[in-house]
């Protein structure tokens, strides 16, 4: 029987195969080891490749169209429904080909690898942050121990802190003068880390045309252009606007029946990391209305005056991201007035 669609569960060594036919039916499902997975692949050039979009896939979605497949990377969410039984990798590899068969079924599309440059230094500068993070309220929790509360806000606390190993009259041990030195310390590291990594941000993004383009606009600095291009590339995964921005979760909860619509507040699906970008980028945007006239800020002033600021900052993220992709996917100039 003829192959037509090949489902892949990735792992790192061995990998679980299923070929079907063109009616659904299973012809082979078995493992295989990582070196063996090409040279069975090659044996059905007209086959469909689908694999769950997960850690490799861009990997190997880009190898397999260099070698002239037709590669579809499924949303994980979108193959769950389709296991069928207890949860094992025959199941899943089965799964994938089902949902693969699917009409109308959105897949992603393998990253480039210079795509995969910015969205790893991201990664990377997030996890420093949030590590940053609980580093200050750690500390901030052990000085309370000792009766010392610092105002918010992390460069404060940051500023106090000599004066407070200094101060002898403040009631802390020695040991903890000794612990909040190497806390400080670590500190300082960190900061150290994130300044490397923003320089690299900054240099990606005026390396990258598109990135450049994207800066145009208000609100949008080197963070936000390089994590939209890392996530939506030229943007032809996406119908339009409106479903680029669904994708980041800006778009409003929908629960209708029986002809009578609801929307709700915003979904937050999708991409949490830039859809954050988005609304920091829209907050500087409201901030500065009444010192800009601008076309995105006049608009965005008659919102505050309608919804107040807090709708008003999540209107213009979602219409900053509709740029976004309008720009990626026409290679166009940002038109401010």
């Amino acid at each position: 029987m003829q192959v037509t669609l090949i489902g892949i569960d990735l792992a790192k060594n061995i990998f679980q195969v299923c070929g079907v036919n063109q009616a659904g039916r299973s012809v082979f499902n078995r493992q295989l080891k990582r070196n063996k997975l090409m040279g069975l692949l090659i044996q059905y050039p007209d086959a469909i490749i689908a694999m769950e979009a997960c850690s490799g896939s861009n990997y190997w979605g880009r190898e397999l169209k260099a070698q002239g497949f037709q590669v579809m990377l499924i949303p994980p969410q979108h193959v769950k429904p389709f296991v069928k039984g207890n949860k094992n990798d025959r199941n899943d590899a089965f799964a994938i080909t089902e949902a693969a068969r699917r009409p109308n079924l959105h897949c992603v599309e393998p990253r480039t690898l210079a795509q995969t440059d910015m969205i790893q230094i991201h990664r990377l500068r997030n996890r420093i942050v949030e590590q940053r993070t609980a580093l200050i309220n750690q500390q901030r929790g052990f000085l309370n121990e000792y009766g010392i509360v610092v105002n918010q806000g992390k460069e404060r606390l940051l500023a106090a802190l000599p004066d407070l190993l200094e101060d002898a009259d403040n009631g802390l041990t020695p040991p903890a003068r000794a612990l909040f030195i190497q806390i400080l310390q670590e500190w300082q590291q960190l900061n150290k880390a994130i300044a490397e990594l923003d320089k690299s941000i900054k240099q990606q993004a005026h390396a990258d045309e598109a990135a450049r383009r994207l800066m145009q606009i208000k609100g949008v600095a080197e963070k936000t252009a390089t994590a939209a291009i890392a996530h939506a590339g030229n943007g032809s995964a996406y119908k339009n606007g409106r479903h680029f921005s669904a994708n980041l979760g800006l778009v409003p909860k929908e629960h209708s029946s029986g002809g009578k619509q609801k929307l709700g507040a915003i979904t937050k699906r999708g991409n949490s990391y830039l859809r954050r970008m988005l609304i920091q980028g829209a907050w500087s945007v409201i901030r500065n209305v009444d010192k800009s006239d601008d076309r995105l800020s006049s608009w965005a002033k008659q919102l505050i005056e309608r919804r107040g600021k807090h709708k008003a900052v999540v209107a213009v993220a979602n219409k900053m991201a509709r740029i976004i992709w309008s720009m990626l996917y026409h290679q166009t100039e940002y038109k401010a007035v």
